[in-house]
C-alpha cells in the first residue's frame, strides 16, 4: 500500500475520483453545504457543453464520475447526461437528498446500468438530521430510500448508499446509521465534515471534539471493512498503530479534482477558492489540458513539505491531514490539521486571528425571505 499511495502523490493519467457539480441549484440549504448551494448559476454548462466534457473524459478513460450539486435531479437533462455518460462508458454515482425520487423516477433509476446512488442523511431521527439539512429533510431521505427498495434497486444494481457527514451530534449515531442502511440493504458511508462554503461558518460548532474523533477511529476499526469513508478520516491515523481502511494521503490535484456548475476545476470539491482553481473546462485545450499540464496541478504534484509537523513522529500516519480544513480554518499548508489528534491543530487556531481565515469565494445561498409587514389603518 505505502508503494501504491507514493505513485498516487505524483498524479495520474487521468483522475480516479472526479466530482462533478451539476448545478447550484437547490431545495435545501444544508448548513454545512460545501459549495454554498441554493441559486443557479445561469453560467452552468449547457446540454452541449457537458457532452463535450464527457466526451473528453471517455477519451482520458475516466471509468466513473460522482455528480453533485446543489440537488442534481434540478437540472432538466439530468436523465439525459447520465444515459450519455453510461453509453460512453462512464460509471455514475451520483449525490442526492431524495426529494425527486419518486415511485416512478426510482424505477427509471434502477434500469440503468453503472449507476450508483448516495443518499445524504445527517442524523437518524428528525430531530438531528432537521437541524443540519431542514425541516422535512429526514422524511425526504426516507422515502426516497423506500422508492428505491420498492423498486428493486438493490437487487438489480446493488447496495445504494446512505452518506452521513459525522459532526458532534451524530457521532453517538453510528451504530443507528449502519443499522438503518442494513435494513435497507444499503452501504453505510461516513464523511468528514470540512470548513467549507457555508461549512466554514459552521464547522466551529459542529466539527467533532477531540475524545469523538478517537470514538470515530475505534469505531471504523471495528467497522471500516464494510463502511465507505472516502478516505476523509486518515487525518485519524495519528491515533494507532493500526491505519485505517483506505488511502492515506490528500489526493487534491493527483488522484481527485472537482468540476463546479459553470466549468471551473478545482483540486478538490472542498477548496472552491481561487487559489485552488486550475482552469475551465470551456478553455482551449478543455479538461485535458488542465488535468495534465496545469501550473496548479503540477504544483500539488511534487514532493511536499512536512512544515510544521515534521518533527512529529506521526506525521508518517496521518500526513499533515485535509488541505482544506487547514485553508479554510486559516492553518498554513504545511501546518497541522485543525482536528490533529494530538492537539497541534487547537493551539494552531488559538494564534489565527479573528476574521483572517480566507472565506469561500462564491455564496449561491438562496436570499433570506422578507419579513411579512402588517399593514393596519392609520
Amino acid at each position: 500500500m505505502t508503494a501504491l499511495v507514493e505513485q498516487l502523490k505524483g498524479g495520474l493519467d487521468a483522475p480516479i475520483c472526479l466530482t462533478w457539480e451539476l448545478t447550484y441549484a437547490c431545495n435545501l440549504e444544508c448548513v454545512h453545504c460545501l459549495s454554498s448551494s441554493g441559486r443557479r448559476d445561469p453560467r452552468e454548462l449547457t446540454t452541449a457543453e457537458a457532452k463535450a466534457v464527457l466526451d473528453e473524459l471517455h477519451d482520458l478513460q475516466v471509468f466513473y464520475i460522482n455528480i453533485g450539486g446543489g440537488e442534481p435531479m434540478i437540472r432538466r437533462d439530468f436523465f439525459e447526461l447520465v444515459e450519455y455518460s453510461i453509453g460512453k462508458g462512464i460509471g455514475v454515482k451520483f449525490s442526492t437528498n431524495g426529494a425527486f425520487i419518486d415511485a416512478a423516477k426510482a424505477k427509471r433509476l434502477t434500469e440503468l446500468d453503472y449507476l450508483d446512488i448516495q443518499i445524504s442523511l445527517d442524523g437518524t431521527d428528525a430531530v438531528t438530521n432537521d437541524a443540519v439539512r431542514g425541516a422535512g429533510s429526514y422524511a425526504t431521505a426516507i422515502a426516497a430510500m423506500d422508492h428505491l427498495r420498492d423498486a428493486g434497486f438493490v437487487e438489480r444494481n446493488g447496495p445504494f448508499k446512505i452518506s452521513v457527514v459525522v459532526t458532534r451530534h451524530n457521532v453517538d449515531q453510528l451504530d443507528e446509521f449502519k443499522a438503518l442502511a442494513d435494513s435497507y440493504g444499503a452501504q453505510l458511508r461516513i464523511t468528514r465534515l470540512r470548513p467549507s462554503g457555508r461549512g466554514a461558518d459552521a464547522w466551529h460548532d459542529l466539527h467533532p471534539t477531540n475524545a469523538q474523533q478517537r470514538q470515530i477511529y475505534e469505531w471504523l476499526l471495528a467497522h471500516g471493512d464494510n463502511v465507505l469513508t472516502g478516505d476523509s478520516f486518515f487525518h485519524l491515523n495519528a491515533l494507532g498503530d493500526e491505519n485505517l481502511p483506505g488511502l492515506n494521503l490528500c489526493g487534491a490535484g493527483r488522484v481527485v479534482c472537482l468540476i463546479d456548475p459553470i466549468g471551473d476545476v478545482y483540486a478538490c470539491p472542498f477548496v472552491i477558492h481561487d487559489e485552488f482553481k486550475a482552469g475551465n473546462v470551456r478553455d482551449t485545450g478543455g479538461f485535458s489540458q488542465i488535468w495534465k499540464q496545469s501550473e496548479l496541478f503540477t504544483e500539488l504534484r511534487q514532493p511536499q513539505s512536512a512544515g510544521a509537523c515534521a518533527s512529529c513522529g506521526s506525521y508518517d500516519a496521518c500526513q499533515g491531514g485535509c488541505m482544506a480544513a487547514k485553508f479554510f480554518t486559516g492553518l498554513p499548508l504545511d501546518g497541522p490539521d485543525p482536528e490533529c489528534v494530538g492537539g497541534d491543530g487547537e493551539l494552531a487556531l488559538a494564534g489565527v486571528g479573528a476574521g483572517t481565515a480566507p472565506r469561500p469565494m462564491a455564496d449561491h445561498s438562496k436570499p433570506p425571505r422578507p419579513v411579512p409587514v402588517a399593514l393596519g389603518r392609520r
